[in-house]
């Protein structure tokens, strides 16, 4: 994250969608523009007139008032007729983008936004707006000094979840919540950046990464299957000079660390090589105890799953997040989930279960339905009935839930999602639950 920089440009970002409006904001604000959001579109509208953004980045289907009709009433009014305006929707249909276009929208973009694309889409516009050919009227400030303002804090640590599938990234209409990236989280604490895992979603990451100056990273990978790894070859920041990149894993695969990374760039498989990578890059074994980081305390736990595979918590001052992608918890039982955690079956999990059980928020896989499960046994994952019983085991009053099996599409999604909340109230430990998706962020 830059630090210290001038800002470019103010932009009010109108979208009902809090996770998004964060994700946007926090990209724009990292390369340099002063950025506020508005939840709904009377919030829009209330702050468009009070404020005068350059930049209006504006959802379609926004509650209390229709986006058009922020967009309407922002042009029938002297003092914000001239703010350039750009759509950010899921709807991309040519009747939305028509009527973009009569109400002298500057572009459109189309939910998901890659957050390179939102950048670029950004620049342009400040770099062409001298030269716009909408009518300019002088702009006329409320008499008041006193407007209150506040931007959004995006260096609060938050974390970023920037891939949430299992196996191999999966897109198409089927797919359009749940869709996306393999496995990658990162957790920003200050000026420092943790990410977990470099599945396909680390790609996203490092172009936004690789837009900033050069910075510090801290690379946490669970286990060295593919989907874990696949999108390291294409992290830009590795290759980019003055980037100090530090891979930290667990022992045990029969090979080092780095050995791993460097057989992925063999030139049998890949054009460029470790060596292509100009990064100050590091590779780390995992030591027994706590590894303080900045503001931040990381430590780690074997999980069920084959191979070295750990699970991580990181630390932020009081609130502690569990990054558990992979976890076969009691392997091989299919009954309901009841058991006791003096159960002998649940003995062997005993050093999870306590691991787990501090944890404000925990974002731990579910992979298989309970039917599906039988055929599974043994491929290092839980059935939704046994991670449900973990939760209970564990205390954990917070779960999102992520790896998600590639056959399962977004209505078999929200299907299993009541069925986790059914499950969870039927053994008497209703809690909040939700599916993880790529592109959800929120502060720690």
């Amino acid at each position: 994250m830059s630090k210290h920089s001038p800002h470019k440009g103010r932009i009010l970002i109108g979208d009902d969608q809090p996770d998004l409006a964060l994700f946007m904001a926090r990209t724009l604000v990292e390369v340099g523009y002063e950025v506020e959001t508005a939840a709904d579109g009377e919030e829009c509208l209330r702050k468009a007139r009070a404020t005068v953004p350059d930049l209006l980045m504006l959802d379609i289907m926004m509650p209390k008032i229709h986006g058009f009709e922020v967009l309407r009433a922002l042009r029938a009014d002297p003092r914000t007729c001239n703010i350039g305006v750009i759509i950010c929707s899921g709807k991309d249909f040519k009747t939305e983008r028509d009527e973009s276009g009569q109400l002298g929208v500057l572009d459109f973009l189309t939910k998901p936004i890659p957050p390179l694309l939102l950048v670029e889409r950004v620049a342009s516009f400040f770099g062409q707006r001298d030269s716009l050919t909408m009518p300019m009227v002088p702009v006329v400030r409320l008499a008041s000094a006193e407007i209150y303002r506040r931007q959004l804090d995006v260096r609060r640590p938050h974390f970023y979840l920037w891939g949430t599938r299992g196996s191999t990234p999966i897109f198409g209409g089927r797919f359009q919540r749940y869709g996306g990236n393999t496995s990658c989280m990162a957790v920003t604490v200050g000026d420092e950046i943790f990410i977990f895992d470099a599945g396909s979603g680390i790609r996203d990451l490092g172009l936004v990464l690789a837009a900033a100056p050069a910075r510090t990273v801290h690379l946490f990978i669970t286990h060295h299957h593919w989907d874990h790894i696949q999108g390291f070859p294409f992290f830009a920041p590795a290759y980019i000079p003055g980037f100090d990149i530090t891979v930290y894993g667990a022992k045990g695969f029969g090979k080092d660390l780095e050995s791993i990374f460097r057989g992925q760039l063999d030139r049998d498989y890949f054009p460029a090589q470790l060596e292509d990578m100009k990064s100050n890059l590091h590779f780390r074994h995992l030591a027994d105890g706590a590894l303080e980081i900045g503001a931040a305390r990381i430590t780690w736990e074997f999980a069920q799953h084959p191979g070295a595979t750990v699970a991580y918590k990181i630390e932020v001052g009081r609130r502690k997040i569990a990054w558990v992608p992979d976890n076969e918890f009691l392997q091989g039982y299919v009954g309901p989930p009841t058991l006791a955690r003096e159960h002998p079956l649940a003995l062997t999990y005993q050093r999870m279960i306590s691991f787990l059980s501090d944890v404000d928020l925990l974002i731990h896989e579910a992979q298989y339905m309970p039917e599906e499960y039988g055929t599974k046994i043994g491929w290092g994952h839980s059935s939704v009935s046994n991670a449900c019983l973990l939760m209970k085991l564990a205390g954990v009053r917070r779960w999102i839930i992520t790896h998600h099996d590639p056959m399962h599409d977004d209505a078999f999604l929200e299907m299993k999602l009541n069925l986790t909340r059914q499950i969870l109230e039927e053994i008497g430990h209703p809690m909040l639950v939700s599916h993880g998706y790529d592109g959800m962020t929120e502060f720690v």
